[in-house]
């Protein structure tokens, strides 16, 4: 099992596992086979679990995780267990209901960290995505420094020990923490990040906050026709990463995780392949040079796979601004 030491501490003073597994599948895989891959994680060693509502499967998750704790592999506090606030629930008085929700999903009395998914505030109600008739989410008008506020309620009540924000641009951070009376700092940004989109203005930014950047579609993406431009390369048949991975006897995809981890930043590992969650936790195996980390910041190319394009209209859009 992995070393509980290969954690960084947050701003509030919590400890965040360096490496994650990441939950998000289809629909129709992440049902049916993510409390198997989510077991899996955890018999191998992984500790810190991504998951959020709109993935449609924490009930399936949280049962991995129980029955993982119930079989004695884990303690409930060995486990590190992300959830995210959709966009549907950013008025402040939806968000603990949000939260309340996915507990009970989960079947757990806490989350380690709740972070809100995008600062992108959308209609209320049971649609994930309500769309106008030019098929264009429908914004709601929030203030995200008061969903903010929200959430330091949901950490003083215990329903999460940490609190966080995913897909902010410096602007929006910028916003939340010079927010008057601000109680907590977000003690993390999840992004997009991987070498071929290396965020590092955005990289800087949170260092001089205290923030933890925390790197999602780590390995370039998943190819989904849906969220996903396929005409861009892709990221694991890049040269320079082959060549590294081939000179370090690893994987292109060790090469990616470890890129992150070497540069202080958290890593989300997704794979619903057994073999390659295996795979992935060997990240702590070996060590690359200051030349390849180097050569590897140099192959950046600001390529976004996931652009949420569907936002792109709402006036909080947050990827045209550089970082």
């Amino acid at each position: 099992a992995m070393d509980p030491k290969r954690q960084v501490k947050l701003n509030d003073g919590h400890f965040i596992p360096v490496l994650g597994f990441g939950t998000y599948a289809p629909p129709e895989t992440a049902k049916s086979e993510a409390q198997e891959v989510t077991q899996f994680a955890i018999e191998v060693g992984f500790r810190h679990i991504d998951c959020a509502h709109v993935y449609q499967n924490e009930e399936q998750v949280g049962q991995a995780i129980r029955s993982k704790i119930a079989d004695g592999t884990v303690k409930r506090e060995d486990i590190f267990y992300t959830s995210k606030l959709w966009l549907t629930s950013l008025r402040q008085e939806l968000v603990r209901p949000a939260l309340e929700k996915s507990l009970k999903t989960l079947q757990l009395g806490y989350v380690d960290l709740y972070i809100i998914h995008f600062p992108l505030a959308v209609k209320p109600g049971e649609e994930l995505y309500p769309k106008d008739e030019n098929g264009k989410l429908i914004a709601d008008s929030v203030d995200l420094c008061h969903t903010w506020e929200a959430l330091e309620k949901c950490k003083d009540a215990g329903l999460t020990k940490s609190i966080g924000v995913s897909n902010f641009n410096h602007k929006q951070l910028e916003r939340i923490l010079n927010k008057p009376g601000l109680k907590y700092k977000p003690v993390c940004n999840q992004v997009e990040c991987h070498p071929y989109l290396n965020q590092k203005k955005l990289l800087d930014f949170c260092k001089s906050h205290d923030i933890v950047l925390v790197a999602y579609a780590a390995l370039g993406s998943q190819r989904l026709k849906e969220w996903v431009n396929l005409d861009l390369p892709v990221l694991l048949e890049d040269p320079v990463l082959c060549a590294i991975a081939k000179k370090h006897k690893q994987t292109p995809a060790l090469v990616a995780l470890r890129y992150q981890i070497q540069r202080g930043v958290v890593v989300l590992a997704k794979s619903y392949n057994k073999k390659r969650i295996k795979e992935n936790i060997q990240v702590f195996d070996f060590e690359l040079t200051p030349e390849d980390m180097k050569a590897i910041d140099g192959i950046n190319r600001n390529i976004r796979y996931y652009e949420f394009l569907l936002g792109i209209n709402h006036p909080e859009y947050p990827f045209l601004e550089e970082y």
